[in-house]
Order: C-alpha cells, then structure tokens, then sequence
C-alpha cells in the first residue's frame, strides 16, 4: 500500500532534522557545548594551542579531537569567522514542548517571543540576556528566524547551551498556547500608549510573554492582534529607537520587577 503524501514528507523532513548539524566555532562557545551533556557532539577540530586551553573541557567530554596547523584550519564555517582555533561539529538542541518549557521550566515565567528576527548576532545577544534576568525560553517561529549557527553561538557567549531556543512551527498558534496557559503578552511597539512599566505593574503576577519584531517591519499584523497589550519603552530625547537586542533586555530587565 502507498504512503500518504503527507506521511512520506513527515518522514522525509525527520531524516533531514536528524542529519542536520551546526559547527560551533570560538572558545568560549566550543568550551561550553564541550561542557553540555545535552549536546550530541561529532567532531572536534582544534589548533595545538586551543587544545592546551581547552584541556579540561575535552578530557571531561570524552571526545578525541583532531589537531591541525593553524594555516589549514579547513572547516566549514564562514571565512573570516574569528575562531580561536577552535570549532566543534555537532546536532542542533532539542529543548522539548513549549508547554513544558512554558509551565515548569527553569527560572521566572517569562519568555520571550521573537516574530522574524533574523539576525544571528541579534538572537544572540537576546538569549544572552534572557539567561542572565533568568526567563524560562526564548521561542520563535522555525522559518524566518535565525538558526543556531556559530555566530549565534559565539554571540550568545555560552548561553546557547542553557537557554532554551525553541523554533516552533507556528508563532501565532504558539501564542495562543502560551495565553491558553495564563500568559500575558506584551508586544513591544514604539508608538503605543502603554508603557511597559505601567503594563508590567497591571499584571497582577501573572506570567508574562514578551513579543518582538525584526527591526524595521516591526511585529507583523497577525502577531500584533495577538498580544494582550502593546507596550512602548519610554524614551528622552528625539531618537526614539532600541536595537531589537538592547529593547530585549530593557524589556527582561522590567518585566523581572513583577511582583510575585
């Protein structure tokens, strides 16, 4: 009996998932994957001097790496990348289901919710500070978002491998689910009335979902109908405008004052 067209592409897209690996480049980022027990781990390139400052981390990993010249340090990531002399092929993350993440995970209920932010270092730095005010995910739509990559890695200093980076299917249906689960969501917008502090003083405890867009287009239509409130962060002066990734951490930082 024939497969269904859908089953055959279902099965078609779970072999692809399963072959996909990322190379991890720098350091900082290579130590921490090293470190990370989650991390399914393939190959290890380093220079002679990275291996003797990544000693530790290798010995505690198990892994066996290949040493080479620093002149031929032939590996796939992008030319002029600053690697150290270090970079580590390995499978992307698997972080679980968003109720989970979004019910029980670790730290505040808080996420951050990313509507087409492509940009690798952005992403980066968003999930650096969502470790550091201690939100439990930062979620964005599979397609049209950045993926993890080594610039990302090396952005987010070690906190791709802490912070949940869950790229769903549908970022609206996950919106829905997350305010189905007694989330409030702020999108953030410049020309909105609210201000973010004042949403996050009305919110009465409850959990809360930050929504941001790509610099620019902004939140898309359906994302805006999507969020309970949108919120502006309360600027002086004529220049009125955060880079996506420092209106995240202004955002992390007020929403964390929440009382309990």
């Amino acid at each position: 009996m024939k497969k269904p067209t859908w089953v055959i592409d279902k099965e078609r897209a779970k072999r692809a998932a399963a072959a996909e690996t990322v190379w991890l480049f720098g350091l900082h980022a290579v130590r921490d994957a090293l470190s990370n027990p989650a991390r399914d781990r393939l190959r290890l390139v380093v220079t002679k001097n990275a291996a003797d400052k990544l000693a530790d981390a290798i010995a505690a990993s198990g892994m066996t790496p290949e040493i080479v010249d620093p002149r031929k340090f032939d590996v796939p990531i992008d030319a002029g990348s600053v690697h150290q002399g270090a970079a580590l092929e390995c499978r992307p993350l698997q972080w679980g289901r968003l109720e989970d993440l979004a019910i029980s995970g670790a730290g505040a209920p808080l996420v951050v919710l990313l509507d087409r932010v492509t940009d690798p270092h952005n992403v980066g730095a968003i999930l650096r500070s969502a470790e550091v005010f201690g939100a439990r995910a930062v979620i964005a739509p599979a397609r049209h978002s950045a993926p993890e990559t080594g610039a990302l890695a090396k952005t987010a200093s070690g906190a791709l491998e802490r912070q949940p980076y869950l790229r769903v299917k549908n970022l609206g249906d996950s919106m829905l689910a997350l305010k189905d689960m007694g989330y409030l969501l702020l999108g953030l917008d410049g020309e909105a009335e609210l201000t973010l502090d004042a949403a996050v003083a009305g919110a009465g405890g409850r959990p809360l979902g930050l929504v941001l867009g790509a610099e620019g287009p902004g939140l898309r239509d359906r994302t805006r109908e999507l969020c309970d409130h949108l919120v502006r962060i309360p600027f002086a002066g004529a220049f009125g405008s955060l880079n996506v990734s420092n209106a995240a951490a202004v955002a992390l930082y007020a929403a964390g004052r929440v009382p309990a």
